[in-house]
């Protein structure tokens, strides 16, 4: 099937010939083609069983996580990182005067809100220079985001200064309610009580005398209805100091959360700079000490620190984890220096990939000469190249690939990929010998096992052909070669056409077969598509449009039926315009020339056919003959 995509495929790039078929001046052998080798990456969802397993899984460059002090860091898509990585190596360093100051300007704000700097960090000092910063595109406008958070924060801090100024209002009334209600609790008493009473009106439990103890009675002191109003009051009160108190804090945290959510976004970015500063601004901006990230216990960041480190995720350790990448950045691109002064091209290529999938962004990775990224480049695509070229099992081209990066770089891992290439070549030579045994005792079955499997191993062996050859003059594809023979010296191409899928695989390897099938297949698709176009142009009663679009491509074919049987069912429904044209070319043939008569017909059958090509080629012709260019 591969071959006939690949001769069909190769239809619609022949020229134009005179007939459906025109068969070579000069007959030629023929001669057995070799299948070329691919020199690209083949994308194959499944790979067929081999005797060796899995094929160069260690020749794949990619990585899918990084770790980070004791933090796996996952790299998201290997497809789409190395595509990333592929436009960094061509794309040329970030060192102009822009990105230069942006850079200071990163470096200030950090200076700025340092807690080691020699006086106290200016919060209000970094703030400023915020927006400068987000001004320059590769910010991608973060820094914009991060004023924007601490602007925020700050509105939400000072809510909650206006709520606890309101508690300890409140809390004032309250002790002055109190001071009053114990005052009136111990000294108010109703006036009446304590007088001495007449004799004989002691009430009751008493004959005689008086009582001068003054007491309280119903209505008045702890016992007033004003009294409970105040204890009301004061419970009141109460109740809204923790209102304003839960309030308080829930603005915080919902303050906090969403502050940090941009920060774990940036760290998940590889943003570390902006991790950096939102961490210092974090710390300026609440200074009570909690720095725990609020975030769901099941989710993939909390489990990114608690799976590594066994510690809950904080503010802390973002800042921390953020230092350390960026150090690590650093040590990378200092390997890779002293690796690519070393011509150790593969291991300088690992350690800049992992730089760039650590800290793109980061200064170090970003100024790199574009001069010493376009070594791995070139190192990479090859690499590239020899790891598809595997995969497609073209052993050819893997083994020329191979030679390739040994030369280039003097650490690269060669000894797989050769042990690799031995073992298939000779594996498919061994199963095309057994093949040919079995075709000799006319064991086709087992035959044809054996050069599947020898194909499938190494599907541009060249023996491939030298068995082919064998097996040329046996069974069907010899008839399909005979009937192909046939029916090109009958002249039946659309019978050939009509069975193309049969004659492709038979006549491969013969030049002169394959030559003829193509000019027939390309020729009968020109046919076909003509065809195509007058029975549209007929359908919308554009009857001399599909005429004209037919006898423009019989001039080129006049030997196909189908193409002269449709001209003469359309012929009567054009007989004027035909008649015109037919009459103007026979004055213009004629000896001498009637140029005056024919150009007369010609224009008459633009008259009937405005649109008329061959009415207007006539007249162009006539014209030129009547009025010669000087």
């Amino acid at each position: 099937m591969r071959t006939l995509t690949t001769l069909l495929s190769l239809v619609a790039s022949m020229p134009l010939f005179s007939q459906v078929y025109t068969p070579p001046t000069q007959p030629t052998q023929p001669q057995t083609q070799q299948t070329p080798t691919d020199t690209g990456p083949a994308q194959q969802k499944n790979n067929p069983s081999s005797p060796f397993g899995e094929e160069i899984p260690m020749l794949d460059p990619s990585a899918e996580t990084i770790k980070v002090g004791g933090v796996t860091i996952p790299l998201g898509d290997n497809r789409l990182l190395k595509a990333r990585f592929e436009k960094y190596l061509n794309q040329p360093p970030e060192s102009d005067a822009e990105a230069k100051a942006y850079r200071k300007t990163i470096a200030d704000i950090l200076q700025a809100i340092s807690p080691l700097r020699g006086k106290a960090p200016n919060l209000k000092e970094a703030f400023s220079m915020l927006p400068r910063a987000s001004s320059y595109p590769g910010d991608a406008n973060l820094c914009s985001t991060l004023a924007e958070a601490v602007y925020m924060a700050l509105l939400a801090k000072n809510d909650n200064k206006q709520l606890t100024d309101l508690n300890s209002s409140i809390e004032k009334e309250k002790k002055s309610i109190i001071q009053e209600a114990d005052w009136v609790a111990r000294n108010e008493k109703d006036p009446t009580l304590g007088q001495t009473r007449p004799a004989g009106q002691g009430g009751q439990g008493g004959q005689g005398g008086g009582n001068n103890t003054p007491t309280q009675s119903a209505g008045t002191g702890s016992n007033s209805l004003k009294y409970q109003d105040t204890l009301r009051r004061i419970a009141e009160i109460e109740a809204l100091k923790k209102t304003n108190i839960i309030k308080s804090e829930a603005q915080t945290i919902r303050t906090k959360t969403q502050y940090q959510v941009n920060m774990i976004q940036w760290f998940a970015q590889r943003r570390y700079e902006h991790v950096l500063m939102g961490a210092r601004f974090y710390n300026q901006i609440w200074k009570d000490g909690n720095t725990t990230l609020h975030i769901d216990k099941n989710s993939d960041v909390s489990k990114l620190f608690s799976e590594s480190l066994g510690v809950s995720p904080t503010v802390s350790s973002l800042d921390s984890l953020s230092n350390e990448a960026i150090r690590e950045v650093d040590k990378y691109i200092e390997a890779f220096n002293h690796l690519l002064a070393q011509n150790e091209l593969h291991s300088a290529s690992q350690r800049l990939m992992e730089a760039y999938a650590l800290g793109e962004y980061l200064n170090p990775v970003a100024t790199l000469p574009l001069e010493k990224k376009r070594r791995v480049a070139l190192y990479v695509r090859d690499l590239h190249e020899l790891y598809g070229a595997l995969q497609a099992r073209d052993y050819v081209r893997g083994k020329v690939l191979s030679d390739q990066l040994k030369a280039a770089a003097k650490d690269f891992p060669s000894s797989k990929v050769d042990s690799l290439i031995s073992g298939y070549t000779l594996a498919s030579d061994l199963a095309i010998e057994d093949a040919k045994n079995h075709v000799l005792k006319r064991e086709s079955e087992k035959a044809e096992e054996k050069i599947k499997k020898a194909a499938e191993i190494w599907p541009t062996n060249p023996k491939l052909s030298e068995f082919r050859t064998l097996v040329n003059n046996s069974g069907a594809i010899v008839t399909a070669r005979n009937d192909f023979d046939r029916l090109l010296s009958e002249g039946n191409y659309r019978e050939i056409a009509k069975r193309q899928y049969e004659f492709a695989p038979a006549i491969q390897g013969d030049a002169t077969r394959e030559d003829a099938f193509k000019q027939i297949m390309q020729n009968l698709l020109a046919i076909e598509t003509a065809l195509g176009k007058a029975t549209e142009f007929s359908r919308v009663g554009q009857n001399y449009s599909a005429w004209e679009q037919l006898a423009d491509i019989r001039e080129q074919f006049p030997d196909d039926p189908k193409l002269g049987r449709e001209l003469e069912l359309l012929t009567p429904k054009v007989a004027d315009f035909t008649l015109a044209l037919d009459k103007a070319r026979q004055f213009e043939n004629r000896n001498p020339k009637q140029t005056g008569s024919a150009l007369t017909w010609f224009l008459k059958a633009r008259s009937i056919y405005p649109q008329s090509r061959q009415a207007e080629k006539g007249i162009q012709r006539l014209l030129d003959d009547i009025l010669p260019e000087s």
